[in-house]
């Protein structure tokens, strides 16, 4: 299909945020009579899913310290659960398990799963946790675990599978999908709002409004519409911290090993729910060598493959080139050690895994905001950008609040994360997860 002259909406990225967004507005054009999918064009630089989406580990949870990632990732879990088997999703639940340090921030979480509805238990004290999960796993034999948050919801998606599940519901509602387009310049008139879309295959004028879901590209489209790229920063405190980098690159770090897929199942057969693993026990390598003795963590799930899964992403120093992202693995040379050790210190069946550890097309760069938290706003007058700092594959639901944005609501679950936070100080709880997105 060749590029139009005009489109009323235009959305660039055809990844999770990018799709989502336009299936859902095309629904709310629609149902309101106010125009159809035939009204929206989706932009992707080469095809779809072919960015972070693409190689995403797949894990849906809510999991998360801060109320309104919480609240948010509720909603995400609804659309999920909406459509299991065009998205390929799994709900076979997801285990958070830390240390005493995360005791609080794991107790006030399962609080306002409680208060939201979502469906967890809490269990607190080292054997207590320790037969939780023996329930669960034989073998399990994890040390320096002091609270398990057990998700009865959440579990992953197979990564491809659900970006053409998404392609199937844009193409029945006349969203057209365009590969191959990729966006060098934006146009903007004199009120700063976009005008039009420069592209290698032509210009495409903006009828109404841009939709941005431009994944790990966030700086370069950041940089495209003017915006700064360092920002004061107000804290809860009323202090303000000056020129801080509004975007950081890191490494993320994933990978699986070549396991019997069904050799990683519970006691009864069933497929096991996706673990985050948190302890401040020693982890060594199972010929002994210490690997750290500091608070590390890892998160693993069952695959059609094996075992795939990841550990906390690592800062890149220097400027990074996104494109391609990534053809090959490209975490740190650490990681596998670290990884398999983990997995062996949580579960005996995995001891002696990591000569079955396999480089894949995994983990990838984020570019992650000055918070690490999304931002999800208009920056422009009629340019909205999903910015996602990384938080994106599980969040399909965000492209159904950008929607009802779009045709003039107010999302309370979207507020939140606006630009505006950082000067107004109403930035989002830390918690005491080494992850910096938790």
């Amino acid at each position: 299909m060749s590029l139009p002259t005009i489109s009323r909406y235009v959305v660039v990225g055809a990844g999770i945020h990018g799709l989502s967004t336009a299936y859902h507005l095309a629904k709310e054009l629609r149902t309101r009579g106010i125009g159809s999918g035939a009204d929206i064009v989706v932009l992707e630089k080469s095809s779809p899913g072919s960015g972070a989406s693409g190689i995403a580990c797949g894990v849906v949870r809510n999991n998360y310290f801060q109320p309104a990632m919480s609240e948010l990732m509720q909603a995400c879990v609804e659309v999920w659960e909406s459509d299991p088997a065009a998205y390929h999703y799994n709900s076979v639940g997801y285990i958070a398990l830390g240390a005493s340090v995360q005791e609080s921030d794991i107790a006030a979480t399962f609080e306002r799963q409680e208060q939201i509805g979502y469906r967890s238990e809490l269990i607190v004290g080292a054997a207590k946790v320790d037969a939780h999960m023996k329930s669960l796993f034989a073998d399990w034999r994890a040390k320096g675990v002091t609270v398990c948050l057990h998700e009865h919801q959440g579990g992953f998606a197979f990564n491809m599978d659900s970006v053409m599940g998404l392609v199937a519901k844009c193409e029945s509602e006349d969203v057209a999908i365009l590969s191959g387009v990729d966006v060098e310049e934006l146009e903007l008139g004199s009120d700063g709002a976009a005008t039009a879309v420069q592209t290698n295959r032509g210009r495409i004028g903006v009828g109404e409004q841009l939709v941005l879901a431009p994944g790990p590209w966030a700086k370069q489209f950041w940089a495209m519409l003017g915006l700064p790229m360092t920002i004061d920063i107000r804290t809860p405190e009323g202090d303000v911290v000056r020129n801080q980098p509004m975007w950081t690159y890191w490494n993320l770090q994933e990978g699986e090993v070549g396991v019997d897929p069904l050799a990683f199942a519970t006691v009864n057969g069933s497929a096991p729910p996706v673990i985050h693993l948190d302890s401040d026990a020693p982890l060594h390598t199972d010929d002994g060598e210490v690997v750290t003795d500091e608070l590390w963590g890892i998160y693993f799930k069952r695959d059609r493959h094996g075992v795939q899964g990841g550990a906390s992403p690592l800062v890149v120093e220097d400027e990074v080139q996104l494109d391609p992202y990534p053809q090959t693995t490209n975490v740190d040379a650490g990681f596998p050690d670290m990884w398999c050790a983990a997995l062996s210190h949580a579960l005996a069946r995995f001891e002696g895994c990591r000569a079955l550890y396999k480089d894949a097309r995994s983990g990838g760069v984020g570019a992650f905001t000055a918070d690490n938290f999304p931002v999800f706003d208009y920056v422009k007058p009629n340019v909205y950008a999903i910015l996602d700092s990384n938080h994106g594959y599980k969040m399909i639901g965000v492209g159904r609040e950008v929607a009802k944005v779009i045709v003039g609501e107010h999302s309370s679950l979207l507020y939140p994360f606006r630009f505006e936070r950082f000067t107004a100080g109403d930035l989002h709880p830390v918690s005491h997860s080494p992850y910096p997105w938790s």
